[in-house]
């Protein structure tokens, strides 16, 4: 029982920092591009 519910805890944090990292990645890409249009315009 233990093993499980370890487990689905496991799993709920990946999901989690997945999606926290997802949102992290995409904001930095997003700036990165900003301020390479800026630096060539």
């Amino acid at each position: 029982m233990s093993t499980q519910q370890s487990k689905g805890k496991a799993i709920t944090w990946i999901k989690r920092i997945g999606f926290w990292g997802f949102l992290f990645f995409l904001a930095k890409g997003l700036v990165w591009l900003a301020i390479g249009y800026w630096f060539v315009k």
